[in-house]
């Protein structure tokens, strides 16, 4: 099984926005669109999944170093676990700071700012190739003597503790906390799209940091989600790679190798002056509204199998460590391909689309069967028995879901 607190919490992560769902429908309240979590979800599976199979490196990198070029030998005590959790929170800050600063490095986390909602779904919306320019920043750990176990530890508590501050339904909490960690109120302002509320807040659970390096900024009304310029899709992996392909655009129009490298390592918003030169983030228009579409009782068929697809991805991430590479890459491929339909789904339902489904469907059987291995293999049959009769199903209801009469399509909702 695999140990990583993060995964281990797969569960309260859903109770909790279950929590959260209903309390909206008490307060007649609305933070959560289908297609908008069922995307924010779906980044963070991927984001999962791509750690299954570089975890084990990044560990190695730090275990190396840890052995080789540590200054000290830290003992393992209450003390040097909150000396760890603290330095990884540093450590945090700097490295969320630079991914917005760096443009090339925004690349790997713009991901996880792209929703226009915010509510706990947002939390799990995250990237699969921040990993690439975000791992260096934690290495002082190494250096400083931080045992690997201690180091992956921590992390995890981070990131849990960064879950519950995604939320639209808690307001101001005690000056004494408030001064101290990061709260929703604070992490609000760091998700704002307005001008005066871009690249502030960055701490993952003491705002101290930002305090002390003068990046703090108060929650005074309501920010407007999201980036400045909006994804505009439901497809969680072009979200992974839409600003690099943004970058490789810019690139080809630069005139030296040296604007090259200035694009690439300067803000965001930087260009040359002949492409416009810097474009500084705008205010948020009156008439402006969320990116959207409307598919009527299609989203109903997403949304189950959606949870049925995070029933089989979930058994994945906590059994994956047993699996034989060339199972991995079986059900790494399926994810990527579900998760690909369900955007595809949310933004049109041309034939090719529901080909593509009917497909996937077809995988369920296989994958059901296989995901039981040694311990249950006496009951392959009955769940490959149980899978076909799902796919059947499922196909029958999409189908009719798709043909039966036309879906409306609408382009945008209200902002409020």
């Amino acid at each position: 099984m695999d140990l990583n607190p993060v995964i281990l919490a797969i569960p309260m992560y859903f109770i909790l926005m279950a929590v959260e769902i209903i309390y909206e429908r008490i307060k007649n309240k609305q933070s959560y669109r289908v297609n908008d979590a069922v995307t924010n979800i779906s980044t963070g599976t991927l984001q999962q999944l791509t750690n299954t199979f570089i975890s084990l490196f990044k560990i190695g990198i730090y275990t190396w170093v840890y052995h080789t070029a540590s200054f000290f030998e830290l003992p393992q005590n209450s003390w040097t676990f909150l000396l760890a959790l603290a330095f990884w929170d540093l450590c945090y800050y700097w490295e969320h700071r630079m991914a917005h600063t760096i443009n090339l490095f925004w690349g790997g986390h713009i991901v996880h700012h792209q929703s226009e909602e915010y509510n706990l779904s947002v939390a799990l919306r995250q990237t699969s190739t921040g990993f690439i320019w975000g791992f260096p920043f934690f290495l002082p750990m190494a250096f400083l003597g931080i045992h690997p176990i201690q180091f992956v530890l921590v992390g995890g508590i981070n990131l849990l503790y960064q879950f519950w501050i995604h939320t639209e339904h808690i307001d101001k909490l005690p000056r004494w906390f408030e001064w101290l960690f990061n709260t929703p109120s604070h992490h609000r302002v760091h998700h704002g799209r307005d001008p005066k509320y871009i690249d502030k807040n960055y701490a993952g659970i003491f705002i101290i940091w930002d305090r002390f390096f003068g990046t703090f900024k108060e929650e005074e009304e309501r920010p407007h989600y999201g980036i400045t310029t909006p994804l505009m899709s439901w497809n969680p992996v072009f979200a992974n790679f839409s600003h690099y392909i943004n970058l490789g655009k810019w690139l080809k129009q630069v005139k030296s190798p040296v604007d090259g490298i200035k694009l690439l390592f300067n803000k965001p918003g930087w260009f040359p002056p002949y492409m416009g030169g810097y474009q500084s983030p705008k205010k948020v228009p009156d008439d402006y509204h969320k990116y959207d579409r409307k598919i009527d009782r299609i989203q109903w068929y997403i949304l189950f199998q959606f949870l049925l697809a995070l029933v089989i991805n979930s058994f994945y991430f906590f059994k994956h460590a047993e699996f034989a590479l060339t199972e991995k890459s079986i059900f790494a491929a399926w994810i990527v391909f579900s998760t690909l339909i369900f955007g595809f789904m949310f933004e049109h339902q041309k034939r090719l689309v529901v080909i593509l489904e009917l497909i996937r469907l077809a995988c369920i059987p296989y994958i059901l069967s296989t995901i039981i291995l040694e311990a249950w293999i006496e009951q392959n049959k009955w769940m490959h028995s149980l899978g076909l009769a799902l796919a059947l199903f499922s196909a029958l209801f999409f189908l009719r879901a798709c043909y039966r009469k036309e879906n409306k399509t609408t382009q945008a909702v209200d902002q409020r």
